[in-house]
């Protein structure tokens, strides 16, 4: 089956990947980047997928969307690191002035995973960076030992790892002293210019 990236501009396709089960539920909706703590936290249970939903409805979307056929399979988050809780960041340091864009989230659906659907969002999402006029991407991945020894959770794995990047060209920036799920954190950037 042929995988195809398109930005995230149809709301069904963006819940089908992070929406929950229960209409309810509060997931994370890959929020908890995207706005300020106080304001991701009081949005709760259908008030989540509505702030989406109005997300996918801005120009740009935010993030793209990774489809099998007719079925949505992935999802990453990618915008301006100013619109992101990564301006404020005091883990993940800031290389230089320029406007970068971010990718901070990749997702893909159970039963879909090992087919390479996450190189296909990490490209994606540099097309759709570089379509928005972004000078620069970066990506702030698990900083895993090669060779596969250490294996992060599927769960807390959202921000990829860093040889898919490398694989896409992104190269190491800078060190960070951010840790996720006892892994650390690597700040990696490709020039779009």
């Amino acid at each position: 089956m042929v995988v195809t990236v398109r930005p995230a501009s149809v709301f069904g396709d963006v819940r089908a990947v992070l929406g929950p089960k229960s209409p309810g539920a509060d997931v994370c909706w890959c929020l908890s980047h995207r706005l300020p703590s106080a304001r991701n936290k009081a949005l709760r249970g259908q008030a989540r997928g509505e702030y989406v939903a109005g997300l996918c409805r801005a120009d740009p979307p935010p993030g793209v969307v990774a489809r099998e056929g007719d079925e949505a399979v992935g999802w990453a988050a990618v915008a301006p690191r100013a619109d992101t809780a990564y301006a404020r960041s005091r883990t993940i340091p800031h290389v230089d002035d320029l406007p970068v864009w971010c990718l901070w989230c990749i997702r893909v659906r159970p039963g879909h995973r090992g087919k390479g659907i996450s190189h296909a969002l990490i490209a994606g999402a540099v097309d759709f960076a570089r379509a928005q006029g972004a000078p620069v991407i970066e990506a702030y991945p698990l900083d895993l030992p090669p060779g596969g020894g250490d294996r992060a959770d599927t769960t807390m794995a959202y921000p990829g790892i860093r040889a898919n990047f490398e694989r896409a060209g992104f190269t190491r920036a800078a060190a960070t002293t951010s840790v996720l799920a006892g892994h650390p954190r690597v700040l990696m950037r490709l020039d779009l210019r």
